[in-house]
């Protein structure tokens, strides 16, 4: 007995002495790339036992602050930073792209019915000029839906949101009246709605509300098993989003080399309409060299095996020469 109880003993300290050893790598920040992010850090422990992730998934506005006042190793977001945040920056900041996604609009009506939409009629909802579901502009792009006599209730995230600065830059880009009078950016004044926190907050409303309408990333779409649009693109057709129409939009993508840029409304008859990259916010000089070293050692890996995991997830793999360029990038990190 008191050799057994020596032995658990002896165990449960060199479990303790692992556990102090395990260095904390913290981020917070985009709601958007949460579930592959959570895919990566949890296989990566795998990888590296020696180091473990803490990611708070709280919008990507959240991210932004905390990366600038440095309270967290990393930071995440899916609306670029401006040049008055990045100034702001004790150090340079650089954007590095991850992958791709689309933001769909997911919506709460009787019987879940296949809607198509254009920018215009999806702009005229949210500045609440659309309010009823059998609107015209919606039921002439549905001509064989049955839509109902029924209030639209409008949802958008409450919280500083690089899903919705990629939704309005696309609203912004197929609306003068949207540009003119909210514009884009990680929060807005919305002109109407209900707010959601995060895309699981969204996704929340959209679900429990009856005639509700919300954008969200697909994988929360899919995840909840809301219906979501097919959206009208600029060559005219109506796209489903996948991750085929999301690579064919990231393809037409003009990358420079800070590598912020936008792809909504591209060219090309297969794109899909609404869609972004996200990023990791990484300072370039690494205050602790010993995190900034397995930050370094974890993109490498992120951007090899990790990428493969993004089809798994609804999120559209960077092509080979993007991912290239960014391993060149992450190379150049200091620590």
């Amino acid at each position: 007995m008191k050799k057994t109880l020596l032995a658990t003993l002896a165990f449960a300290g060199i479990l303790a002495a692992t556990a102090s050893a395990q260095m904390l790598i913290n981020g917070a920040g985009a709601t958007f790339p949460y579930p592959i992010y959570s895919k990566w850090f949890n296989t990566y422990a795998k990888v590296d036992p020696s180091v473990r992730f803490n990611y708070q998934s709280i919008g990507s506005g959240g991210g932004q602050k905390q990366i600038l006042a440095e309270t967290v190793d990393f930071g995440a977001s899916d609306g670029p930073m401006s040049d008055a945040n990045l100034a702001r920056a004790p150090r340079t900041l650089w954007h590095i792209p991850t992958v791709a996604g689309a933001v769909v609009v997911s919506y709460n009506l009787p019987g879940d019915p296949k809607l198509k939409l254009d920018g215009a009629t999806l702009a005229g909802i949210y500045l609440g000029h659309v309010t009823k579901w059998n609107d015209p502009a919606i039921a002439a792009q549905n001509p064989e839906v049955s839509l109902p006599d029924q209030d639209i209730v409008v949802v958008h995230r409450s919280d500083g949101s690089g899903t919705s600065y990629i939704f309005t830059d696309y609203l912004s880009s197929v609306s003068p009246e949207w540009k003119e009078k909210v514009g884009k950016n990680t929060s807005v004044s919305w002109p109407a709605g209900l707010g959601g926190k995060g895309n699981e907050g969204v996704s929340g409303q959209v679900k429990q509300v009856p005639g509700a309408i919300g954008y969200i990333e697909l994988a929360y779409a899919m995840q909840n098993k809301l219906p979501f649009a097919d959206m009208k693109n600029s060559s005219g057709n109506y796209v489903t989003p996948s991750i085929a129409s999301v690579t064919a939009a990231l393809a037409t993508a003009t990358i420079p080399d800070d590598f912020r840029f936008s792809m909504v409304n591209p060219p090309g008859a297969d794109a899909y309409p609404i869609a972004g990259t996200t990023w990791l916010l990484v300072y370039q000089q690494q205050k602790d060299a010993g995190k900034g070293k397995k930050l370094v050692e974890f993109l490498r890996w992120a951007f090899t095996d990790g990428e493969k995991m993004a089809a798994d997830l609804l999120y559209a793999p960077l092509p080979p020469n993007v991912q290239e360029r960014v391993l060149q990038r992450i190379s150049e990190i200091k620590y």
